[in-house]
């Protein structure tokens, strides 16, 4: 059977209309049917996806992290399924989604592939794709937003480090299906997919369909290590470190000592407080390789 699909874009997507045309195109060649709706906001964007996915269309998101977020928000729990064309500078949910980048590629699973369901987060009432991180790597990633010149391979890196020049280490208090602990750290990651950062493998362990969240901790360590972990990330290796701590859980309970930025899926969720984040197993629909 044919497939239809209607892409769905907001009003700053450049980089996600240069992605898609070429996929489009080889779809229209592939015999699917193909149309672009334009909106002007997160809450239009998600009524126009929950309205095609109910006629039966296959929404596309083209973007990245926070595009996916935005799409994947309307049709969790709803059955509606959701297509990728990566376009973002950290495509880190297509990246843990195993997703292809060359637009033959791209074109060949939104055609053929089977829909998978995976996991979402529930975080204070929003619904997170990727993960929830609340400490230096918000600070970090407001940073990285407000950057337009940087080259893309620096954005993060360069974020980070100067993010890190002014930080101090913050008391966090967790709740973890129900077991309570205290630490001074960095930051804390609850994490659904693996990847953060524009490729940093903070949560190795991860996986979007087990039904857990992942969450580590980067616990008080000296700044002069900081290099060498972010260097370590690239592989998942630094959860070998006394100074990181990863857990699982179904419910996790985020507290701190002052008020600390927690960003999800690369976009400001909150400042912490407290903020209740709990998994929502097989809650969305999209086409990714098995």
């Amino acid at each position: 059977m044919d497939r239809s699909f209607t892409a769905v874009v907001g009003p700053a997507a450049r980089r996600g209309l240069a992605r898609l045309m070429p996929v489009a195109q080889l779809l229209r060649a592939g015999g699917a049917r193909v149309r672009v709706e334009y909106t002007g906001g997160v809450g239009q964007a998600r009524e126009v996806a929950r309205r095609c996915a109910a006629d039966g269309e296959i929404v596309l998101a083209a973007g990245g992290d926070g595009t996916l977020r935005c799409l994947g928000a309307a049709l969790a729990g709803t059955g509606g399924v959701l297509g990728v064309v990566p376009a973002g500078r950290g495509n880190d949910l297509a990246r843990q989604l195993g997703l292809p980048n060359r637009p033959e590629d791209v074109a060949d699973l939104l055609l053929h592939g089977v829909p998978r369901h995976v996991d979402v987060l529930d975080a204070g009432g929003e619904t997170v794709l990727g993960s929830v991180y609340a400490g230096v790597d918000a600070a970090a990633n407001e940073r990285a937003n407000r950057a337009r010149f940087t080259p893309a391979g620096l954005v993060y890196p360069l974020a980070g480090a100067r993010a890190l020049v002014g930080w101090r280490p913050t008391v966090y208090r967790l709740t973890v299906d129900g077991r309570e602990l205290s630490t001074r750290a960095y930051s804390v990651v609850v994490a659904n997919s693996g990847y953060y950062g524009g490729g940093l493998h903070v949560a190795p362990g991860a996986a979007v369909d087990d039904g857990l969240l992942d969450v580590v901790v980067l616990g008080e360590v000296s700044k002069s290590l900081f290099p060498l972990i972010l260097r370590e990330m690239r592989s998942g290796t630094h959860v070998r470190r006394p100074q990181i701590t990863v857990l699982r859980a179904t419910k996790v309970t985020v507290s701190t000592d002052r008020p600390v930025p927690a960003y999800a899926d690369g976009d400001p969720l909150t400042t912490l407080g407290t903020l209740p984040i709990h998994v929502l197993p097989a809650a969305l629909t999209l086409l990714a390789p098995p």
